[in-house]
């Protein structure tokens, strides 16, 4: 399925409205994000940071843990915003990998415009993935 730019920019928006919900009083790094399913259900999620900075959670993996709750496994696409179009961690990489090394990732600025497009494959090559689990027979 083709994703056009409108609606890519539709992700990066929405990603960037809830970076302003996000719970950052130690690193002041807002992150947005908003993940779209293949049926077409949209989650977004935000950074929950923690005196205790390991226990923090970022917003990949909020918007992923959300839909998975809710029933959702096959995505298609994630936007990420924060305010310098960073990029996702390492330990939101894994969890990416886990759903579809295919999925489409955008990172996006605190001005809404998209500064890159990937996928979890170029993100993560030689990915650790749930086919790596299987015994050799």
């Amino acid at each position: 399925m083709t994703i056009t730019k409108t609606e890519k920019q539709s992700l990066i928006d929405l990603a960037n409205e809830a970076r302003r919900r996000a719970y950052v009083p130690y690193s002041n790094y807002p992150v947005g994000a908003a993940l779209r399913t293949k049926t077409g259900r949209i989650f977004t999620g935000v950074n929950v940071e923690n005196a205790a900075y390991p226990q923090t959670m970022c917003a990949e993996r909020v918007a992923i843990f959300k839909a998975v709750s809710e029933g959702e496994t096959d995505f298609e696409i994630i936007a990420v915003v924060t305010n310098n179009g960073g990029s996702p961690c390492g330990g939101c990489r894994q969890v990416m990998a886990e759903f579809g090394l295919d999925v489409v990732v955008l990172f996006g600025n605190g001005e809404g415009k998209m500064v890159h497009e990937t996928t979890v494959r170029e993100l993560l090559p030689e990915a650790f993935t749930p086919e790596h689990l299987v015994p050799d027979n």
